[in-house]
């Protein structure tokens, strides 16, 4: 087969191949890894060997992924406070073509949902993703990783069973969400306690992400009381001119806050019944320096 071909041919599914590996992994440095070594198995195969494109490319894409995400775990271990996925900004593209499907698109990739997603086994992680986010049979997710049909199904059941328990249970309408996330930033860079407190449901979480390289708290903070009193210290003890842009991340709006141009914090917010249920905060510099043209008119 051409090289023209080859590539050609990658490139066609290379989207499909990144969202996987992201959906596995929650960082896009790590699923672009994924992706180009997929990319050099792809060209050094047997052309005769490879009767599926697709289904071979899935295949090594996902086996390189859980492979990662074995070793990504064990690392994990050693992380400074609580961990959150690596920001990235939703486009899905015409992969996307209908509204119902970029829903489905948007949930399996949020930080709510990846977030649970590291509760489980890579294997269950891997069925989760190939079945709930790419709509994949039990057949071909069978052949991917090497198990039986029985198994997969198995293995999707109890996936499917750990991300209900733990993922929200409400859907919001994106422009509410827009717009309480405008008034929570306003109430936020004020250091409005009581505005704060008005809109944080009473059993509201923030979550900070630094990785000890910047000032997070250590641990998630749980009640109205003491997320709103956090930022309204933040906010007092602010002496930084920041440039702030709403952009859309993970399927959902977020803000990004940028210091001299660089990006600082990415803030996102959960709602349940017109309240901030939980509130995301990424300021671990690694995970945000892919963010630096995200949102800029």
């Amino acid at each position: 087969m051409a090289t023209d071909t080859l590539t050609e041919l990658f490139e066609e599914h290379r989207p499909m191949l990144l969202g996987v590996a992201y959906r596995m992994l929650g960082r896009a440095a790590d699923a672009e890894d994924v992706v180009q070594e997929a990319w050099l198995r792809w060209t050094a195969e047997d052309r005769a060997a490879v009767r599926e494109p697709r289904a071979f490319l899935v295949r090594i894409t996902t086996r390189l992924a859980i492979d990662r995400l074995r070793q990504a775990q064990s690392r994990r271990e050693s992380y400074v406070g609580p961990w959150l996925p690596e920001p990235v900004v939703t486009d899905f593209g015409p992969a996307a073509p209908d509204t119902a499907e970029r829903a489905l698109l948007a949930d399996s990739v949020s930080l709510a949902v990846l977030v649970v997603l590291e509760s489980l086994s890579p294997l269950e992680r891997a069925v989760f993703v190939l079945r709930e986010a790419f709509g994949f049979p039990y057949g071909e997710i069978a052949t991917a990783l090497d198990r039986s049909e029985a198994a997969v199904r198995q293995l999707a059941g109890r996936a499917r069973r750990h991300v209900d328990e733990g993922k929200p249970r409400y859907d919001v309408d994106p422009v509410e969400r827009r717009d309480l996330t405008e008034r929570f930033l306003a109430a936020a860079a004020g250091g409005d306690l009581g505005g704060l407190l008005a809109l944080l449901a009473p059993d509201a979480r923030l979550v900070g992400d630094s990785g000890g390289k910047a000032k997070t708290p250590r641990r998630i903070l749980e009640s109205a009381d003491k997320v709103g009193r956090f930022l309204a210290a933040v906010a007092r003890d602010a002496e930084t001119l920041y440039e702030i842009r709403f952009v859309e991340i993970n399927g959902a709006p977020a803000v990004l806050t940028l210091a001299d141009g660089r990006p600082d914090t990415l803030t996102q917010i959960e709602v349940r019944d017109g309240r901030v249920q939980c509130v995301y905060v990424i300021r671990n510099p690694d995970k945000l320096k892919g963010l630096a043209d995200a949102g800029e008119r």
